[in-house]
Order: structure tokens, then sequence, then C-alpha cells
């Protein structure tokens, strides 16, 4: 006697979905909570070290807060840029994402490229001690996030100008929105830990 098979039909679903209904959004939510817990064991790292000695940073000078604070606030406005792709990507309107598409893209490239004045503003090298390297560790940290969306968001951009752009690539762009919110809203508290850890602590 053999047993029988339980076959799902699943040829009445579309072929993509945005949110919670698509296989990407959950992808992409998985992999924000991995690269988030990343976060938070360098974070705890960075204040186990500074309970180890009496001075914070050990002979060395508090970082400069300029160009972090720039970035901070490019950041910030980033946001805008991405929520536009996003929404204009859920409704299929190809103009409105090529345009906040590119201007995300390209606010995503000032954003690294401020960030390699952030390394000297740091004022220690990353052997200096503990200090140095756990700062330049987290720093590091997050511009390899910066760097990787940035290029991620070209290739969109690229692809929005071509005949590839079909209905699962208008996900795409609305995940990269998605992610890009995860990597600024790291920032902050990266933000400050880096720059103002070591004056209040």
């Amino acid at each position: 006697m053999t047993a029988e098979r339980r076959v799902l039909d699943v040829s009445a679903l579309p072929p993509h979905a945005f949110g919670p209904r698509g296989l990407i959004w959950w992808g992409t939510v998985g992999f924000m909570v991995i690269e988030g817990s990343m976060f938070v064991i360098v974070l705890i790292t960075y204040f186990y070290l500074r309970l180890q000695v009496s001075d914070w940073p050990p002979s060395l000078p508090n970082p400069d807060l300029g160009p972090g604070t720039v970035n901070l606030l490019v950041a910030i406005a980033t946001c805008v840029p991405a929520a536009l792709a996003k929404r204009a990507a859920e409704k299929f309107d190809l103009r409105s994402v090529r345009i906040w598409l590119t201007a995300l893209t390209v606010l995503n490239f000032i954003t690294v490229a401020i960030r390699a004045f952030e390394y000297p503003a740091l004022n220690c090298k990353w052997d200096d001690n503990a200090y140095g390297s756990i700062t330049w560790f987290l720093i590091s940290l997050h511009t390899i996030h910066l760097a990787t969306d940035a290029m991620d968001g070209a290739v969109l951009t690229a692809l929005s100008f071509t005949d590839r752009m079909t209905k699962p690539r208008f996900v795409d762009v609305s995940e990269n929105s998605l992610y890009w919110y995860f990597i600024v809203v790291w920032w902050i508290p990266i933000y400050l830990t880096i720059y103002f850890a070591p004056r209040w602590l």
C-alpha cells in the first residue's frame, strides 16, 4: 500500500509580492537581524573595553565631531529619496523610481565619500591601543554596509534604465530602501558611541 502524497497548488500565487507577503522581504529582514546582532556585539565589546581603563580614550584626543556629524545629517536626509523610491516601486511607477533611486544612489556615494574624512577625524590609528582598534573596527563595519548598499543601489539604478526592469526588480527597489533605513538607523547609536562616548564616559 502506497502512502498518499499531499500536493499544494500554488499556481494561483503571484510571482512577486511586496512586504511580508514576499520572500525577498523575509530574506531582507533576516539579514538585518543577523547584521544588527553583529553591531550589538561590537558595541558591547566597545563598552567592555571602556570599563577596563580609567581614561577613555587612553592617551589620545577625542574624535573631531565635524565629518561624523555631517555624515549623520546626510544619512538622515537620504531617507527622503529612499521612501519616495520605495513608494514609487510599489506603484510600479518607473519614471519616479528612476528619479528617486538615482537621487538616493548619489547621496549614498556622498556618505561613503564623507566617511573617508571621518577616519582622520578619529584622531587615532587602528593599532594605537584597544580604543583605536575597536573604534576603527566599529566605523569600518558600518562603512562596509554603506559601500555595499551604495553599489547595490547603483546596480538597481542602472537596471531601471534598461528593459530588464521587470516587476520583480521593483520589489528589489522596495527592499533596497528598507535595508537602507536599517543602515541609517544603526548609524545613530554608532555615531553617538564613536563621537560622544569618549566625551561623556
